[in-house]
Parts: structure tokens; C-alpha cells; sequence
């Protein structure tokens, strides 16, 4: 059985004050609730007081980011060692905002995923496909291409680590969403996939998370399907009121 996971990444949103006025709020609603996990990911500047917010607390820490290079002359660049040090126990890697924006490629992903494994921390990698690739009929292609080349290097011993987020493109900030069945079928071929790769237990107790305009009104259907695992929340979970919503799914 994988204990669901609700990931918030809020991308480039809140200060400092307004992430820890947050996560203290946060903290006290969800005492108690030990069957799923709860993932808060802020900006790079909230990280290390809202990790010593967190502090006792079963909520996990994510970097939204980090470089694929130890260290060394990368202006503006975070390290792996410097995101462990602040407390972040995830980091997700390969959102599609990086990949389009920044040209991430699935090697750069690949490098990154190795380097969180590295410093200890579980690399939530985002894959999904644009609203091109799903009208011509290249999604499940798209999918195996991202999986084999961004976990080419990852050990069988080093996969129970690993946290998949699936968000289709097109559905990220859009308001639109994947039916639970379309997001049910990409999460299928995706543990199918995994099966194929690293053995029948590996895949089944790899968690497999949906991201995609997630919210209170869809969560519960997402989640009904069997191989879904969780979400990578974006903008609703800028709020903590609609946050806890769909963590209490």
C-alpha cells in the first residue's frame, strides 16, 4: 500500500512572512493525519525558516528546483548539498515550466534526478505531454521517451526513492483537467512502464502523483483511480483552506 502524497508547489509566489504564516496554520490542521504525506515546496528564499517552521511536523520540504552540478561557478544556481543542508527532503525536477521556459532537456533531468538521490532527497520528476502531443496521438510516446531517458542512470535499489508526477501540459494552470479516466490510463502506462523496467514490486510501490489543476471538486475522483498516488497541487494550494481540502480527500 503507498501512502498518498499532497505536494504544493507554489512556483513563484509568497514571502518569507507569508510562507510561515502559512505552514504554522498548515502544521495544526493536519496533526494527526499519518496515512498520507504532506509536500510543501516554496520559493528558494522561504526554504530554510519554513524548514525550521516544519521542524517536528510530518510535512516534507521541496525545493522547486536545483542544478545538476555539485558545485563550482554557476551564478544563480542551488546545489544539491545546499537544499539537504536547508532541510528539503524533496525536490521536483523536470517541472514542465522548467522543460518549456528554461529548455530543460531530459538529460539536464536525468543529471538532476542523480544529484537529489546523491544529497538523500526524493526527486519528485514531473513528465507529461502538450496539448499537441495528446491530439496527435504521441502521448504514451512521449511519456516512455521522458521515463527512459530521465531515469536511464537510476539503479534498481535507487527507484524506491523516486516519485513520479504526471501533468499533462495542457491541463497546468489552465483550469482544465484530465478526466480521472484520460488520468487514470496515462497512470496505468506509466506503471506499466516502471513493471517493465524495474520489476513487478518496484513499480507497484512506486508512488505516481497527478498534477494538473487539481482541486477540492476533482481530487476525489483522481484519486478513485487505482494507480493514481497523490497530487503535485499548483495554484490551489496557494490557499491553506483549499490545500487542506484536498489533502483531507
Amino acid at each position: 500500500m503507498i501512502k498518498p502524497i499532497i505536494a504544493a508547489n507554489w512556483k513563484m509566489n509568497k514571502t518569507v512572512s507569508e510562507s510561515l504564516d502559512f505552514v504554522r496554520r498548515l502544521k495544526q490542521l493536519v496533526i494527526g493525519m499519518n496515512d498520507r504525506q504532506v509536500v510543501i515546496a516554496p520559493s528558494f528564499t522561504a526554504l530554510h525558516p519554513v524548514g525550521a517552521a516544519l521542524k517536528g511536523s510530518s510535512i516534507g520540504l521541496a525545493a522547486q528546483n536545483l542544478s545538476e552540478n555539485k558545485d563550482g561557478a554557476y551564478t544563480g544556481e542551488v546545489s544539491a548539498r545546499m537544499l539537504a543542508d536547508a532541510g528539503c527532503t524533496h525536490v521536483i525536477i523536470g517541472h514542465s515550466e522548467r522543460r518549456i521556459l528554461f529548455g530543460e532537456s531530459n538529460d539536464i533531468v536525468r543529471a538532476k534526478i542523480g544529484m537529489a538521490i546523491e544529497f538523500d532527497m526524493q526527486p519528485i520528476v514531473c513528465i507529461g505531454e502538450t496539448s499537441d502531443e495528446r491530439e496527435t496521438g504521441q502521448t504514451f510516446d512521449v511519456l516512455a521517451r521522458q521515463i527512459k531517458e530521465g531515469l536511464q542512470q537510476i539503479e534498481p535499489s535507487d527507484i524506491r526513492r523516486v516519485v513520479i508526477a504526471y501533468e499533462p501540459v495542457w491541463a497546468i494552470g489552465s483550469g482544465k483537467t484530465a478526466t480521472s479516466e484520460q488520468a487514470g490510463e496515462a497512470h496505468g502506462f506509466i506503471r506499466k512502464l516502471m513493471e517493465e523496467r524495474y520489476g513487478a514490486k518496484s513499480a507497484r510501490l512506486l508512488p505516481v502523483l497527478y498534477g494538473g489543476s487539481v482541486n477540492p471538486g476533482n481530487i476525489r475522483n483522481l484519486m478513485a483511480q487505482k494507480d493514481i498516488n497523490g497530487a503535485l497541487v499548483g495554484g490551489a494550494g496557494l490557499d491553506v483552506d483549499t490545500l487542506y481540502k484536498i489533502i483531507s480527500f
